[in-house]
């Protein structure tokens, strides 16, 4: 929450009512009402302190939404009546969104069970979602679940998502109270047994009644098997597997009942999607038939963005104008010792012929700095791709290497420094690149759906800002591009 909003309280009760998570009006400061004798009040900051910017009623640092809200920034649970012997689990979600959605879906299982999600400090059991891509995600995986294990409540820890599948016992030895599940829609029967509850069922995807707002993301497909020499995801989420297209257009189905104008359909490889025939243009399609305004893919490979997809989105009015096309490297030489099957010229080809299928398209990708052997040249050449092709938005990784791929046993690391130094400048033209972009926009009139007071998403994945009175959250409504914003990040309308 920026300076100057209304703060959110921090409940003085171990656990807060319904009518305490929202933001509210602070009480009345007139001098006939005298103080009241209590100690002092305090509010809910991400740290959980009073920090000196808080100690006041109309300043906080709390971020916009409270602690036990899970990290899925377009979509929260459900309100759920607080008793006071209701049991308690927080959750920790790291890496993509397919983590968020298992983890969402995971919250809903145990919401319906009677659990409440709140804060970790207040927690009987934390449900740590971890990552495993690189050796920092490692990292920040069992930082995660330590800081949870060392919470005065003293939770029971579980731990599930990519590192437990692949964990060789060391996350278990993290603590006493740290129970591994790689099976993830076991998670819920697991956690039922720690609370003692009646067990919870498996998990599914269905999540429909629990809150979702405006955007919702739907799995349709797990596993990938590219074996890129840099991904151990292969390793831990499996062969791909595709979601049945009957459950997939009934989860939409019941997100539309439930509010949400735009699906966003992900998976770990979404490209892969196959089931009983049914490829990926056809399940777009389908989607669209159930009246969903707004259909999304979380990103696909270069190699599947086909004659077929790029037909089936030309013909569906709902779905965005951006794709997500990971390119990791510029360089050709770079991008076959990654193990990657395409070059630049190939690449540049899918992206010419889908700008040509759909009009003022976005296209952003990953960009990976910093690859085992990855020259001054190699480096160079990525510059020269980047700006030659343009795009809405670069998204830019550090090579970290990942214990068992075929990457990280190689003799030719780039230096730290180095890796810092060429990922500056990859961020600095994808910074520029992203300002010409919203540029563009400027004079045309854009759809946003509209998340929060004043802002919202363009189809093209832009953010944009535009006066509270323009349009409630929650709605879509058709915009005015006038320019963008000082920091070169959205686009400014009214």
């Amino acid at each position: 929450m920026s300076r100057g909003k209304t703060p959110l309280a921090r409940p003085e009760s171990p656990l807060p009512s319904p009518t305490q998570r929202f933001r509210r009006t602070p009480p009345s400061r007139s001098s006939s009402a005298p103080r009241a004798a209590s100690r002092p009040r305090r509010y809910l900051c991400s740290s959980r302190r009073a920090h000196r910017s808080c100690r006041s009623a109309t300043r906080c640092c709390v971020p916009r939404r409270p602690a036990w809200w899970l990290p899925h920034s377009h979509s929260r649970l459900a309100e759920v009546s607080v008793a006071r012997n209701a049991h308690r689990v927080a959750f920790r979600t790291l890496g993509c969104k397919v983590n968020q959605v298992e983890a969402e879906t995971i919250a809903a299982a145990l919401i319906g069970t009677g659990a409440v999600v709140v804060p970790q400090e207040d927690a009987e059991v934390v449900i740590v979602t971890t990552c495993t891509v690189t050796g920092e995600a490692d990292h920040k995986a069992r930082k995660a679940v330590r800081h949870a294990h060392s919470l005065p409540q003293a939770p029971v820890v579980v731990v599930t998502g990519c590192l437990a599948a692949i964990d060789d016992g060391a996350l278990a030895s993290l603590g006493e109270r740290v129970i591994v599940e790689a099976d993830k829609s076991a998670v819920p029967a697991r956690v039922a047994a720690v609370l003692g509850t009646p067990s919870a069922p498996a998990t599914t995807s269905a999540r429909a009644g629990e809150g979702f707002h405006t955007r919702a993301m739907v799995k349709v497909e797990d596993g990938c098997d590219n074996f890129c020499a840099y991904c151990i995801v292969p390793h831990a989420r499996g062969v791909p597997r595709s979601t049945p297209i009957e459950d997939v257009i009934a989860e939409v189905r019941a997100l539309r009942d439930a509010g949400a104008h735009e699906v966003v359909l992900t998976g770990i490889n979404i490209g892969r999607y196959d089931h009983a025939g049914v490829r990926l243009p056809d399940l777009i399609e389908a989607v669209a038939e159930t009246g969903i305004e707004r259909i999304r893919l979380s990103s696909v490979e270069p190699e599947d963005v086909d004659d077929a997809l790029l037909s089936a989105i030309g013909r569906t009015p709902a779905f965005c104008e951006h794709l997500h096309v990971p390119l990791q490297s510029g360089s050709d030489r770079t991008l076959a010792e990654m193990g990657r099957h395409y070059d630049t010229a190939t690449y540049a080809a899918i992206i010419e012929r889908a700008r040509e299928a759909i009009p003022h398209l976005a296209v952003s990708a990953d960009v990976i700095v910093g690859f085992p052997g990855e020259t001054e040249a190699d480096a160079a050449e990525t510059l020269a791709f980047l700006e030659r092709v343009s795009f809405a938005k670069l998204h830019v990784f550090r090579y970290s290497a990942r214990a068992g791929t075929p990457a990280a046993a190689r003799d030719d690391r780039v230096p730290p420094e180095t890796i810092a130094r060429r990922a500056a400048a990859v961020r600095a033209l994808g910074g520029s690149m992203r300002v010409e972009h919203l540029r563009e926009q400027v004079g045309r009139t854009v759809e946003v759906l509209v998340e929060r007071t004043g802002e919202g998403t363009a189809r093209d994945g832009s953010r944009a800002r535009f006066a509270a009175t323009v349009a409630a959250p929650g709605t879509l409504a058709r915009v005015s591009v006038s320019g963008i914003d000082e920091a070169g990040f959205a686009l400014t309308a009214w």
